[in-house]
């Protein structure tokens, strides 16, 4: 579903200003020529943001805020109130306030909401589509975005973009997750979904432009596992890399929290932009080649 498209220019008003994804966004609105602000407002008071939309009167809104936990999902189990209060409080306040103003709201969610089911099993290349119900509760971070994006399908204003474990070609921030998996001791090997955001975050800049609203899940087509990744990081970055490998059973006594491994089926994202590149595809094009450039340089 979509809204009408707007000739104005675009002006767009980002949530999440210290975040990751929010500050990355700044940067492209910027290399766009797109005229953008980051709200001042906490997103759980209606007041603040009234005032951010009546001082920007933005023509979209970008939620790039909310808890993931610090230094993981894991810190959300011990601060659930935190957790509700940003990742489902805020999230509707600002939906609902951006309804009202006849707003489209780009929602950076989360696919960590499924795991591997005897209907989606591992391997199988049957991903979760858009309209299929979370099954995976296993972490308070995640229960609260299961949550939250099932209210959010009542707000004909929002488009849900389902981010997993996301990638950029920026090697040295410890958020994205080739570097974080770089630096554990051990690692799982499950092929999962990932996001790559040099591909995508223009595409939700492209989504906003279209109004395109609804649930994407919000992936590069297709599944790498963690060795893969590694091992493209030792070919192309680090001749010397080395890892350990552990099972879940292992896993699971140096976490809080379960985590979520899945795939997301992309195709709905894909036919919206063809020229949308498989994860292997994408991770070689933008992550990989462009660091081997540098450091041969």
């Amino acid at each position: 579903m979509g809204f009408p498209a707007d000739e104005s220019p675009l002006n767009f008003l980002i949530y999440g200003r210290t975040g990751w994804i929010g500050g990355l966004l700044g940067k492209l609105c910027q290399a766009q020529g797109i005229t953008y602000s980051y709200a001042s407002g906490r997103l759980e008071n209606r007041a603040s943001i009234e005032n951010d939309i009546a001082t920007v009167k933005p023509t979209h809104v970008f939620n790039a805020a909310g808890v993931t936990g610090r230094p993981n999902v894991d810190w959300c189990e011990s601060h659930k109130v935190e957790t509700i209060r940003a990742n489902v409080v805020g999230t509707l306040t600002l939906a609902d306030v951006c309804r009202e103003k006849g707003l489209v709201v780009i929602n950076f969610a989360t696919g960590c909401i499924f795991e591997y089911d005897d209907a989606h099993p591992l391997g199988s290349g049957l991903g979760f589509k858009e309209e299929d119900t979370p099954n995976f509760i296993g972490s308070y971070y995640s229960k609260t975005k299961a949550m939250v994006e099932d209210l959010l399908g009542n707000y004909e204003n929002v488009c849900t973009l389902r981010v997993r474990m996301p990638i950029t070609s920026d090697l040295s921030n410890p958020r994205n997750f080739i570097t974080k998996i770089t630096r554990y001791d051990k690692v799982v090997d499950i092929p999962n979904s990932m996001t790559i955001l040099d591909e995508l975050l223009p595409i939700s800049i492209e989504m906003a432009k279209r109004n395109l609203t609804g649930i994407w899940n919000f992936t590069n087509p297709g599944v790498v596992s963690h060795n893969e990744i590694l091992e493209m990081y030792r070919d192309y970055i680090d001749p010397k890399f080395t890892w350990k490998n552990f099972n879940l059973e292992e896993q699971a006594k140096v976490i809080i929290a379960p985590r979520s491994n899945n795939e997301l089926d992309a195709s709905k994202l894909k036919k919206e932009f063809p020229e949308l590149l498989s994860i292997k595809e994408s991770l070689i094009k933008y992550v990989f080649k462009p660091n081997q450039k540098t450091s041969a340089a």
